[in-house]
């Protein structure tokens, strides 16, 4: 028997979905559509803040080839850019600002400009800004790993230091590279170079031979000091990088305590391997040189953060440290002692011991 439509609606249980109502089917085609619009909006905001931020940073990188001192400053500011990009947007960011700078530099000045802008810059930047915001969730006690609302423990400081020391010297080996595969290839390119530059007379006489050892002791010194530099660029790039993100309200990630930075044990294993190379001679005398100089700075860093931590409540703590800031500037050999220092609290806790002797003894129970 045919039941006529008003029959069919009185006899529907309540409840019952009928028919579906007139435009839910449109709703659900808007709202993908919407989904998908601000994903390709967000992909274009990505790109054009990786673009700009590459501009910047191939503005900053080319202002050496003026030749002014300010323009040294400028220069050692290139990877700023493509941090904060990193920092605040996101890691395809500060990739896209490392290519699009690098390819702007290429197109004005040449291949040699492409690669080394990425190696002393653009790369380098790219990984710190990628590894400064990588967390992983924390497990509460009774709960598993990765749930949600779990709080997220970020990527270590002292880690990122290290990986800062060790772009730092790759990216000088990378320029020894340049030279020749050989320690003579280096030595004779580089002070052929440094005489061109400072306009020495090298020939014969005695101001000749002052210059010639004058040379020697740069093309030694050089490469170490070069790898420092290349660290505390990177060190300090990045710090900028997370203030300015800071102060925008864009940084994702609590600002860390430096005081309670920490280095694995493997830092100091691969230090002492550093040295000891540095002692066979040849060109890997002169790259183990290089890893010895961004690691002994790394580990100065880290005896500055155990002096900032064991210093804590005292009335001489301001006077105190910048008399050792002032000592390090003025002589740079106290940075050493610091390095003991950082080598110290790793194998033995100092800041540890030092905590829980301010907090004396357990009471009795």
């Amino acid at each position: 028997m045919r039941v006529s439509k008003g029959e069919e609606e009185k006899t529907r249980p309540p409840g019952t979905p009928g028919r579906p109502m007139v435009g839910t089917e449109d709703m659900s085609v808007s709202n993908r559509s919407n989904g998908a619009g601000q994903l390709v909006m967000m992909m274009m905001n990505i790109g054009l803040v990786g673009i700009g931020a590459g501009a910047a940073a191939a503005l900053l990188f080319a202002s050496v080839t003026t030749g002014s001192w300010l323009a040294i400053v400028l220069f050692y500011l290139a990877p700023l850019p493509v941090m904060i990009a990193g920092l605040g947007w996101s890691q395809w960011a500060a990739l896209i600002a490392a290519a699009s700078g690098a390819l702007g530099l290429a197109v004005i000045f040449g291949g040699m400009f492409f690669i080394a802008f990425l190696a002393s810059a653009g790369l380098p930047a790219w990984w710190l800004s990628y590894l400064a915001l990588l967390a992983r969730p924390l497990a509460a006690p009774g709960e598993a790993a990765g749930s949600a609302g779990a709080p997220l423990e970020w990527f270590p400081p002292g880690r990122l230091m290290l990986w800062a020391a060790a772009l730092g010297a790759l990216t000088v080996t990378f320029a020894i590279l340049t030279y020749g595969f050989d320690a003579e290839s280096f030595r004779s390119g580089l002070h052929a170079g440094l005489e061109r530059l400072l306009r020495l007379d090298t020939g014969s006489g005695p101001e000749a031979a002052k210059a010639k050892r004058f040379l020697d002791f740069l093309v030694d010194a050089i490469p170490p000091a070069a790898a420092v530099l290349s660290t505390l660029t990177n060190l300090l790039n990045l710090w900028l990088g997370a203030l300015v993100v800071k102060f925008s309200g864009r940084l994702s990630r609590p600002w860390p305590a430096l005081a309670d930075m920490q280095f694995p044990r493997l830092a100091a294993a691969a230090l002492a391997i550093a040295v000891i190379l540095s002692f066979l001679g040849g060109l890997i005398s002169i790259i183990a040189g290089v890893a010895t100089a961004s690691l002994l700075l790394a580990y100065g860093l880290l005896g500055f953060a155990v002096l900032h931590a064991i210093t804590r409540g005292l009335g001489t703590r301001g006077f105190l440290l910048a008399g050792v800031y002032a000592a390090v500037l003025v002589f740079g050999w106290p940075l050493l002692v610091l390095c003991l220092v950082g080598l110290i609290d790793q194998f033995f806790d100092l800041r540890g011991r030092v905590a829980r002797k301010r907090r004396g003894p357990p009471a009795p129970s």
